[in-house]
């Protein structure tokens, strides 16, 4: 099951390498509500480059799964995010502006031509 949360970036931790290959990089949202969370993710192996792409501060949207595990008798809960996303919905590395608005005034447009009258119509029906 996926979840989504909108936010920006708060922190983005360094890289943390495993002996095993493995290798994964945390990093914390503040959601944008009337009450605002701090919420830690974490992105594993591939998935840590989208993060390389943000700084802190940017908008985001992050996709993620809840993954939950033992050990030691004791319960963890992560939030893995598989997708990160700048949260104006445009990848951070494109520099394009938006495209500009004119300013100037609509121009006049002349008015619909009338349709002839019923009495001309050559239809059948």
């Amino acid at each position: 099951m996926g979840f989504e949360m909108k936010g920006k970036i708060k922190k983005i931790f360094e890289q943390q390498d495993f002996p095993s290959g493995f290798y994964k990089r945390d990093f914390v949202v503040t959601t944008e509500e009337q009450y605002p969370q701090d919420v830690k993710f974490t992105a594993v192996k591939e998935r840590t480059e989208q993060i390389a792409r943000f700084q802190e501060g940017d908008p985001v949207l992050v996709k993620f799964d809840v993954r939950g595990r033992e050990y030691n008798g004791n319960f963890y809960v992560d939030l893995n995010a598989w997708r990160v996303e700048a949260g104006d919905g445009a990848p951070p590395e494109q520099g394009a502006a938006a495209p500009a608005v004119s300013q100037d005034p609509m121009p006049d447009v002349p008015p619909m031509p009338v349709a002839p009258a019923a009495d001309d119509d050559d239809l059948p029906f």
